[in-house]
């Protein structure tokens, strides 16, 4: 097997999202796509995927190098007489409602004034979509992923903060443990007659015991950004997800509390059914848009990190 079957044959494995239906493509067994696959591994010294018998999911590397594998494929596919892979359907695109219009729109604008005859729908929910049902293409979800048929792309995580403005703090004091909560004025969504339920981690290594306290919030809102922009007014505390007040906390409007009962961060993962061969519009947007989601995230990550450290 020659390195240009091995690349055909990676790409077909992520377009499929198994080994098994990348096999079935080429009408041989899944041990030859695997052979394949170990051989790029091999010379790259680097590892593409990780899988396992339902979902397969690319490394930074294996990013990388798919869009590499897709621009050399599609220059053969051109210079054979192809189509030349021609960006001009439509895209849907899904994503919770404020990292969709803070993070995601932004990338799909950049993705049409690259492709001017491609077109895009975008459903910004806080809820889970069905792909299928609501005829989306790709999700970007922020949620650890159950094993199932999608393929998922690791884009980074996001952290559970509690957060408050400087001049409530000095106001009200901070707290020291999150039992205190309890004796705040809270702002944020009221999940029912109880009020809601924070979640916390014990402090110490990772895999820490959780716990949750209720908290009825002075301020109940259906809206995480109102909730964010009453805290920094200094109404309250609020509980936010890092990329929702990455900014307000660079910025000194927002200062962290219990940072020791941080919970694990929340993955955050594109999400997408095994593309079809011919759906280039569809693959040109996966190719732009992972990158760009990662470093966005990652700044967010740096963002927090330089201001506490």
């Amino acid at each position: 097997m020659d390195r240009l079957d091995a690349m055909v044959m990676f790409v077909a494995t992520v377009d499929q999202g198994s080994l098994a239906g990348a096999a079935r493509v080429f009408a041989c067994s899944p041990a030859k796509v695997t052979r394949a696959l170990q051989m790029l591994e091999e010379r790259l010294g680097e590892r593409l995927v990780h899988r396992n018998a339902r979902r397969l999911r690319l490394t930074d590397a294996g990013e990388r190098r798919l869009a590499v594998y897709r621009r050399v494929l599609a220059e053969l596919d051109a210079a054979e007489g192809g189509s030349g892979g021609a960006i001009d359907g439509l895209i849907g695109v899904t994503a919770p409602e404020l990292f969709g219009r803070l993070h995601v729109v932004p990338v799909i604008e950049t993705f049409l004034a690259e492709h001017p005859a491609a077109r895009a729908r975008a459903l910004l929910l806080n809820r889970m979509v069905d792909l299928v049902e609501e005829g989306m293409d790709v999700a970007v979800r922020l949620a650890p992923l159950p094993d199932s048929g999608i393929v998922a792309t690791r884009l980074g995580e996001v952290r559970k903060l509690v957060c408050a403005a400087p001049s409530y703090v000095e106001r009200a004091g901070a707290p020291a443990n999150p039992i205190e909560l309890q004796k705040h004025a809270c702002v944020g969504e009221e999940e029912g007659d109880a009020g809601a339920l924070w979640r916390f981690a014990e402090p110490g290594p990772r895999r820490r015991k959780t716990f949750a306290v209720a908290i009825r919030p002075r301020m109940a809102l259906n809206s995480a950004g109102a909730a964010i922009d009453a805290a920094v007014r200094g109404h309250g505390v609020c509980r936010a997800l890092s990329y929702q007040v990455a900014e307000h906390i660079a910025a000194g409007r927002l200062v962290t509390l219990l940072d020791a009962f941080e919970p694990e961060p929340t993955p955050v993962s594109l999400v997408f059914h095994p593309v079809p061969r011919r759906n280039e519009t569809l693959r040109a947007f996966i190719d732009h848009a992972a990158p760009r989601l990662r470093e966005t995230l990652a700044g967010v990550a740096r963002q927090i990190g330089e201001t506490r450290g």
